[in-house]
């Protein structure tokens, strides 16, 4: 921070900006004709603004640690039930057995990815002692599928709210007989763990008392196509953001996360008085992303969580932009009115924070498409920049060094940053319906991909 506002100070003190020049013309290879304008925005200007982001972002990284370090070491009971040293003090000399994990698989009408589901929990090096199939509301082989694998299936029972409704009902009847090392894990039915899963999240657990939940990092499935590609790389840049923050937690994902009895228990009787939703509730049925509103509740109690990088999952991808712009619409939605819900408090700073952000993103990408065909209607020839071609070099870098790790199809879709500039401008009209739709008070619909399996595949029905 000492050396951003030592650039600004500079900055300020330096002297007048040099006059423009004329444009140029010039020859490419010899054969390509070009007019260009090499003068560049004074030093002052690239130095002031250098230094103004880098002390926004200490800024808020300096916050973000203030307002995690006094959370975790409250002492109020009340309104943070979950703080580290409350949690410490409350199990101290206690031993409560081994951790074991429960996991619980919401699905509606998913026969066609449930079964892989079960087998890669099967298959874990460190396999779950209890894996139960949550049915809500059924119509296809769901429940035969699971019961064919030998897992315990809860069926919901007239339930009008959807995942987050489901899985209450579960809770209620596997929360009572669970001690405190007897985790709890929520994952999606098309979601597949690496084999390492669960052995790295429970040693997590078992090596800190304190440590309320693990989230997983997911990535995308090896779907084909150009959209896949993009999802897959947007992932993976989330993924290394994630491991740069050493794990600090941003959403814990519904694809697969594991919670404390104590964690769940503390937000069920939190709701309906510091918490939105009805008191017994571990999930809000009136949040579209009850992942993302469960872990703003938990960091609201103080809870102390991690994504570790050894956590990682392969989840599935939207198949065409109608599915995807639905699933995004509803993220987004989500999260702002999540937000409006819990308001500005310390814990949810860092959340705004983001949307401001993507709120300036919308408006300064759709400003440079609006600028580029401004100047090719305005102009007889287009007029080259080098400074403004270098720094576009310096982001096509950037968008193949954070994909790196994805393969070449990553690399090469970074390196060609337009199709990842119009996917980056496809989210942003989704961000502005968003808005949109919460300012006019439209109702929103959850919108569920079924995926089905080929008949002959179909197995037979299970008399229970």
């Amino acid at each position: 921070m000492s050396g951003a506002a030592l650039l600004l100070w500079l900055a300020v003190a330096s002297g007048d900006p040099p006059v423009a020049g004329a444009h140029q013309d010039g020859i490419v290879f010899g054969v390509w004709n070009v007019v260009y304008d090499t003068v560049a925005p004074p030093a002052d200007v690239i130095v002031a603004a250098i230094a103004l982001a880098l002390l926004f972002a200490a800024g808020i990284a300096s916050l973000e640690r203030a307002i995690v370090n006094r959370s975790h070491r409250a002492t109020d009971p009340l309104h943070k039930p979950l703080s580290p040293r409350l949690v410490m003090a409350a199990t101290a000399h206690v031993y409560a057995g081994p951790v074991t994990v429960t996991v619980l698989i919401p699905a509606h009408d998913e026969e066609a990815s449930l079964a892989a589901t079960i087998v890669s929990l099967s298959s874990q090096s460190h396999p779950p002692e209890r894996i139960i199939v949550v049915a809500d509301n059924c119509t296809d082989s769901t429940v035969a599928i699971a019961l064919r694998h030998g897992v315990e299936v809860i069926e919901s029972v007239d339930n009008v709210h959807k995942k987050a409704g489901a899985l209450n009902q579960a809770m209620t009847r596997v929360l009572p007989g669970l001690g405190d090392n007897d985790v709890v894990m929520v994952m999606d039915a098309d979601t597949s763990l690496d084999q390492g899963f669960l052995a790295a999240a429970v040693a997590r657990l078992g090596d800190d008392r304190a440590l309320m939940a693990v989230g997983g990092l997911f990535y995308g499935d090896d779907s084909p196509g150009l959209l896949a590609q993009l999802q897959r790389n947007e992932y993976i840049r989330y993924g290394r953001e994630i491991r740069r923050r050493r794990g600090l937690v941003f959403v814990l994902t519904g694809t697969a996360s594991l919670f404390r009895p104590r964690a769940l228990r503390a937000v069920a009787a939190s709701r309906g008085l510091y918490l939105p939703g009805r008191t017994g509730d571990v999930y809000d049925t009136t949040s579209l992303t009850e992942d993302n509103e469960l872990t703003i509740a938990l960091k609201s109690l103080g809870a102390l969580m991690v994504s570790p990088a050894e956590c990682t999952v392969v989840t599935e991808l939207m198949p065409t932009w109608r599915t995807l712009w639905a699933q995004r619409l509803r993220w987004q939605r989500g999260a702002v009115e999540n937000l409006g819900a819990y308001g500005i408090t310390p814990q949810t700073f860092r959340y705004w924070i983001q949307q401001l952000g993507i709120g300036y993103g919308v408006i300064a990408l759709g400003a440079y498409f609006a600028l580029s065909i401004l100047m090719v209607l305005a102009q007889d020839s287009w007029i080259w920049f080098p400074f403004w071609i270098g720094l576009g070099l310096v982001f096509v870098v950037e968008r193949v060094v954070t994909v790196w790790h994805g393969g070449w199809k990553a690399r090469v879709l970074g390196a060609t940053l337009l199709p990842e500039l119009c996917f980056a401008a496809v989210l942003n009209v989704v961000y502005v319906k968003g808005i949109l739709d919460i300012a006019l008070g439209r109702s929103a619909k959850w919108k569920h991909v079924v995926h089905t399996l080929p008949p002959e595949t179909v197995p037979p029905q299970v008399i229970r």
